[in-house]
């Protein structure tokens, strides 16, 4: 695996990188579409106010007055006609009008008809919105991983935003609801228009294990906080990603060749691990006892008997090993995790 080479990115990424600055590029794209109409408007507004100026002998606010009366069609107004150099004076303005007129009606049509103005608003009100999220969790790329973590924070109801590299993926985000940024995650600046110094978690779903290494040391700097989940192709870069700051690492093909191994060898086991996705209303989730909270105070086993329903499986003593069997008699206080499996509604009244 290549490490970042010169100019701070990972090799073999950088042809990936597209519109760090997403926004301010669209907006610059959008306004030079109507550069030319606003060009010849105005030169006709000046060209106008200097022929009536000259040839009339008006004044420069009546010579602007009479220019704008005669390129919106209302006429040339009350006063005295023209004299003959200002008929003919007239009479060019008005196709002058006209040409920069229909330029601007063009222009307008095609970028309207191109959804591109259309484009621009939402991803503004999606800029927006992104602005606005706090205790997020930002997860680089929207490929097979990527797409399976959105659907899972989806299911549990908590905020995420995709950063995706790919501008022909866009659509498909849109179309699927996702928040999203454009741009390389391993852009310190990409990272930052995502919040990443408000989010609760990163995860790393890139394709390149040189790139995940990168965005984690970045990621790291920007948030000390942060818990990084980071996707490994290799075995070897699994160990430069805890180096780099990751809390996690995964190798996707690891799991998937463990899971098919059980399905050959232990197919009951799998069936006690499908638990932890029985549907929408049961979720496994990890809850930290906080002073004066509910579980404060009360032993495993008073816990179980308060909240029916719910499956203590796992305890965390501050500074110590999670133990998979906990003595019933321990006594929760601050600090401590437990991780459950039980219906939202009991879940969520454990966490208050």
């Amino acid at each position: 695996m290549r490490l970042p080479g010169r100019g701070g990115r990972p090799r073999g990424v950088s042809a990936a990188l597209r519109d760090a600055n997403g926004d301010r590029t669209r907006w610059e794209r959008l306004l030079g579409r109507f550069r030319l109409p606003v060009l010849l408007v105005t030169v006709a507004l000046l060209y106008g106010t200097l022929g009536y100026w000259l040839i009339e002998g008006q004044s420069l606010l009546d010579a602007l007055y009479t220019t704008v009366l005669t390129l919106s069609t209302v006429g040339v107004g009350t006063g005295p006609a023209p004299g003959p150099g200002g008929k003919v004076f007239t009479i060019s303005l008005i196709f002058f009008g006209v040409v920069a007129l229909f330029t601007a009606i063009g222009v307008g049509a095609e970028v309207v008809a191109s959804g591109e103005l259309g484009r621009w608003m939402r991803r503004s009100r999606m800029d927006r919105s992104v602005d606005h999220l706090s205790g997020h969790y930002v997860i680089c790329a929207y490929g097979r991983v990527g797409r399976a973590v959105v659907a899972e924070l989806r299911r549990q109801g908590r905020p995420g935003v995709v950063i995706e590299s790919k501008p022909e993926l866009a659509e498909v985000l849109e179309e699927h609801g996702v928040l999203h940024l454009g741009g390389d995650a391993t852009d310190e600046q990409v990272l930052r228009r995502a919040g990443i110094e408000r989010a609760t978690g990163l995860v790393c779903a890139v394709d390149s294990d040189a790139a995940n290494v990168f965005i984690t040391l970045t990621a790291r700097a920007l948030n000390p906080d942060l818990r990084i989940i980071a996707r490994a192709a290799e075995s070897a870069s699994v160990d430069k990603l805890m180096r780099a700051g990751a809390d996690e690492v995964v190798s996707p093909y690891g799991l998937s060749g463990r899971r098919m191994a059980l399905l050959a060898l232990q197919p009951s086991v799998l069936e006690v691990l499908d638990l932890l996705d029985l549907g929408p209303g049961i979720r496994l989730e990890e809850v930290v006892v906080r002073p004066g909270s509910r579980l404060d105070g009360l032993t495993v086993l008073e816990a179980r008997t308060r909240f029916a329903g719910v499956a203590i499986l796992a305890v965390r003593e501050p500074g110590r090993e999670v133990d998979a069997n906990p003595d019933p008699h321990l006594r929760l206080t601050s600090g401590h995790l437990i991780v459950v499996l039980g219906p939202d509604t009991i879940l969520n009244r454990m966490a208050d």
